[in-house]
């Protein structure tokens, strides 16, 4: 499986650029009161002969920064490390932490995912005995209206009739609903199947790039890193921590994709009244808008396959079955390896 091509994030859409974006705010600010509290003695200063060195060095300073861009590259590297390091005492922007909080998540969300299944298919198991229920009750009024137009007994014929005709429309709905209980059924189903695979890429991912991190950071150190920069050489562990972080974008995406459909599910299952016979259209309206959705990050090209199933009724769902609880295989690539070519 090869690495999706995600545009890392620029260092003013992280939470270290957010502290470095309040940062210069201030320092503008600062130098703004500077200016009008000192400056009849800020011009004082510029107007001597030391002081219009001064001006010229620091402006000369400022244009040799700008102008050479490994002079540049390297202030703003200076710039984001201290940044990094201030947002690191209040956010945890360590993509290690955040992993690993990710995993603890997808492990709670697996668990009432399960639970959601074993829900839905009871649902669908009474679903079900309804709808066969009605065929018999249906077979049975037309049996008996069959016969009272045999004896004349014309109300009877009607009556019955009727009510068949009644169950028959209810069972067109009842079996529509049923189908789309099929969808969120083989959704959920997979969906539980992939995230189990995703937790453990998740886990040997942590497990296995914390020790290489540390390797990393104690042989590319800040100055190291400085060097490289000034050199225009890449930083192998600026590049090892950008690595890091496009999993963590992915990992949170798919996270939050899991939990948005685990909420259309859990909708569309409160709207649906089985004593009745009745469903809400939100719920309903809620699934078919996800069905619409072009791409699935948990599901790719199954999605498609999979809603191609639940409307062929040549392939039989087996309720019976036990959930898949699918395990990465020994020695198979891991989903995230292709993150660090």
């Amino acid at each position: 499986m090869e690495a999706p091509q995600m545009k890392p994030k620029s260092f003013w859409k992280r939470p270290e650029g957010v502290t470095g974006l309040l940062f210069l705010v201030a320092l503008v600010g600062v130098l703004g009161f500077v200016a009008v509290t000192f400056g009849a003695a800020i011009l004082s200063f510029i107007s001597t002969t030391i002081g219009l060195v001064v001006a010229g060095l620091i402006v000369l300073g400022l244009i040799y920064m700008i102008a050479d861009p490994k002079t540049r590259n390297l202030v703003f590297y200076m710039y984001k490390s201290v940044m990094r390091a201030i947002t690191g005492m209040f956010v945890q922007i360590d993509p290690i932490g955040i992993l690993k909080t990710y995993v603890d998540e997808l492990q709670g969300n697996l668990r009432k995912m399960n639970k959601q299944i074993s829900q839905l298919r009871a649902q669908m198991h009474k679903l079900k005995e309804v709808i066969v229920n009605n065929e018999r009750e249906i077979s049975s009024n037309l049996k008996i209206a069959g016969k009272a137009k045999e004896t004349n007994k014309r109300n009877v014929m009607i009556l019955k009739s009727r009510r068949a005709g009644r169950l028959k429309d209810s069972n067109i709905k009842l079996e529509e609903l049923y189908k789309k209980m099929e969808v969120l059924y083989r959704v959920l189903t997979k969906m539980y199947e992939n995230s189990s695979i995703l937790a453990e890429d998740i886990k040997d991912q942590v497990a296995v790039k914390e020790q290489e991190r540390k390797a990393i950071h104690a042989s590319h150190g800040a100055m190291t890193s400085a060097m490289s920069v000034i050199q225009g050489d890449p930083d192998q562990r600026a590049m090892f921590d950008m690595a890091m972080e496009s999993i963590t974008e992915d990992v949170a995406n798919k996270v939050g994709e899991m939990e948005r459909f685990m909420e259309v599910s859990a909708n569309f299952m409160d709207s649906v009244d089985l004593q009745n016979g009745v469903f809400e259209e939100e719920g309903l309206n809620m699934l078919e808008e996800w069905e619409k959705e072009s791409n699935s990050l948990l599901l790719g090209e199954e999605k498609t396959n999979l809603l191609l199933q639940a409307n062929n009724d040549s392939d039989v769902l087996d309720l019976d079955a036990p959930i898949a609880e699918r395990q990465r295989q020994t020695g198979s690539s891991n989903q995230y390896d292709s993150f660090f070519n």
